[in-house]
């Protein structure tokens, strides 16, 4: 398709990015550190650490590593929500020259051994809140060194010792745990340091992050995501907010979760580069407190989802901040609802611009121009050294303005998914163009709308869910005789999981199935609807008719 987009490219942006200068990320984040070394790059709870001081302790954590033999290539799983450790941890993994493997801190002992395993990761660093997870499984996976950490181990003091106590004996967040051989945060850092840390040599084409995204056989695999992915990932977003954006002064405050794709590339990655402050939010299901943090600090970008915007909107406390610093609010991971975007342009004075991408394009493909002043549909323009091309079921591009899959080419693609070619042939076009499974047209401008999807999967607060993972786990329940897993529209999270159940046992009820459930998935995985058939619509080859539950649904 002809690149109609760069017509409608705000002023200042590049047709095309250049990352020769980049051989990893390591020297971004070295360069970050240097040229901000006294300013603050992270705050959690009220607890500051300036880069030189992230520089540091990474380089320590970097040391404890290869003191404990993990080489080039090794990976490291990090499973915690937004605290200091995060950052410390990742950039010390990446320093050492190995692999992050985000893992999602809710995952059910089946879920984490399955990515545990499959990764090959041999290192952990855990909160302690779940660290009764992973004492479950690790028998059964390669790990063999665990660092367990708090909440508030790097809080210090009087403050870490206070939010241990509420976490761990009044809110009574942490199953008691036993994992042999695991040390603290604070202990791993100082091996490192008497360690020493040798550098190591790393060139774009290595890998940086086995990210794990579900897939329409309900398998959770890992987009094989390299040094040059992420770096050009992270130079397309930064072309794109340059002119906007003023270095060294941004302040973004970071609700969704470092170990998800879309914070990780734009909070963690991108506005490190431009030597932001950076304020983590460990629990955003908290509105009140969230509300009360973001009093504290001069806002000027916050990044989020449908779910969340409407969740602060709907918060009385919330339209009495002071939205005068504000300068960008970037929605991804669902779509913005248009009646949501209204509202927080009313209410904050800047408007709700929608981003678009995949786990498998690091994430960013399209971005609608930061210059814009009202809520337009679309999901963005194609960025720089992107293409989408919308295609029809054999491959063939489709007129400009007809419906088709979206389809894209980028130096951020992956390179794959991990040890598994065959499921990587079933992504990509001969040409290199990623299927994405979304449908969409590009209009007359350049700019991308997305219809619908393509797959089953649906989508819940910004995660995806996959319907054949649903029904594993509800069939496991031994009084089900068959169910079928679909998306409803749900206010709050976007979609909600609706399963269908013919029961073997007819004294099964919805309640039995939701708890069953939630010892076998992650919470938003969980059914929130459940509806009793005597049998499912299937084809005549004995698939279930998804599509004709979603119409009678």
């Amino acid at each position: 398709m002809e690149k109609i987009w760069l017509k409608s490219y705000p002023s200042g942006v590049p047709a095309d990015i250049d990352i020769d200068h980049i051989p990893s990320l390591v020297a971004l984040f070295e360069k970050a550190c240097t040229t901000f070394a006294d300013k603050v790059a992270y705050i959690s709870m009220g607890r500051e650490i300036t880069y030189r001081q992230l520089d540091a302790e990474a380089t320590e954590f970097a040391g404890w590593l290869q003191a404990k033999g993990m080489k080039k290539g090794d990976r490291v799983a990090l499973m915690m929500p937004n605290i200091l450790q995060y950052p410390v941890a990742l950039f010390g993994t990446l320093r050492a020259g190995c692999v992050v493997v985000n893992c999602n801190p809710l995952y059910t002992p089946r879920e984490l051994e399955h990515q545990l395993k499959d990764s090959g990761a041999t290192a952990i660093v855990i909160v302690e809140n779940f660290a009764n997870t992973l004492e479950q499984v690790i028998t059964h996976t390669a790990i063999k060194h665990v660092v367990v950490t708090s909440m508030g181990e790097k809080l210090g003091g009087l403050k870490g010792a206070i939010v241990n106590f509420v976490v761990r004996r009044v809110k009574k967040m942490v199953p008691a745990w036993h994992v042999p051989g695991a040390i603290s945060f604070k202990a791993a850092l100082a091996q490192g340091r008497k360690n020493g840390f040798k550098p190591v040599a790393l060139v774009q084409d290595d890998l940086a992050f086995l990210q794990y995204t579900g897939g329409t056989t309900g398998v959770s695999k890992g987009a094989m995501l390299t040094h040059a992915n992420i770096a050009s990932n992270v130079t397309q977003a930064y072309s794109w907010i340059r002119p906007v954006v003023r270095e060294g002064e941004e302040f973004i405050i970071t609700a969704l979760p470092l170990y998800h794709i879309f914070a990780l590339t734009a909070n963690c990655l991108t506005f490190l580069m431009i030597g932001a402050r950076n304020l983590l939010i460990a629990n955003p299901r908290d509105i009140p407190n969230f509300i009360k943090e973001w009093g504290k600090y001069p806002v000027t970008v916050v990044t989020g989802v449908n779910t969340l915007f409407n969740a602060l909107l709907n918060h009385p406390d919330f339209a009495k901040l002071d939205f005068s610093t504000m300068n960008v609010t970037l929605g991804g991971g669902m779509a913005v609802q248009g009646p949501v975007a209204e509202k927080w342009l009313k209410v904050t004075g800047t408007p709700l611009l929608q981003a678009y991408g995949l786990t498998e394009t690091s994430p960013a493909a399209t971005i609608n121009p930061l210059d814009m002043h009202e809520f337009n549909g679309a999901i963005g323009l194609p960025i720089s050294s992107t293409e989408v091309s919308i295609r029809d079921d054999y491959g063939h591009e489709v007129p400009q303005g007809q419906v088709g899959e979206i389809c894209i080419r980028g130096p951020q693609v992956m390179k794959g998914y991990w040890q598994r070619p065959d499921e990587t042939e079933l992504v990509f076009y001969p040409d290199r163009f990623l299927r994405t499974g979304d449908m969409g047209y590009i209009d007359k401008e350049g700019f991308v709308f997305l219809v619908d999807r393509k797959k089953d999967m649906i989508l819940v607060s910004g995660f995806n869910v996959y319907p054949n993972e649903v029904e594993e786990a509800v069939a496991m329940h031994p009084g089900v005789l068959d169910v079928a897993a679909i998306g409803v529209p749900d206010e709050h999270s976007g979609e909600a999981v609706k399963i269908f159940v013919v029961r073997k046992d007819p004294l099964v009820n919805e309640r039995m199935l939701i708890e069953h459930c939630r010892g076998q998935l992650t919470g938003y995985k969980v059914p929130k609807h459940v509806e009793f058939r005597d049998d499912l619509p299937r084809t005549n080859v004995g698939k279930i008719l998804r599509r004709a539950l979603k119409e009678g649904a």
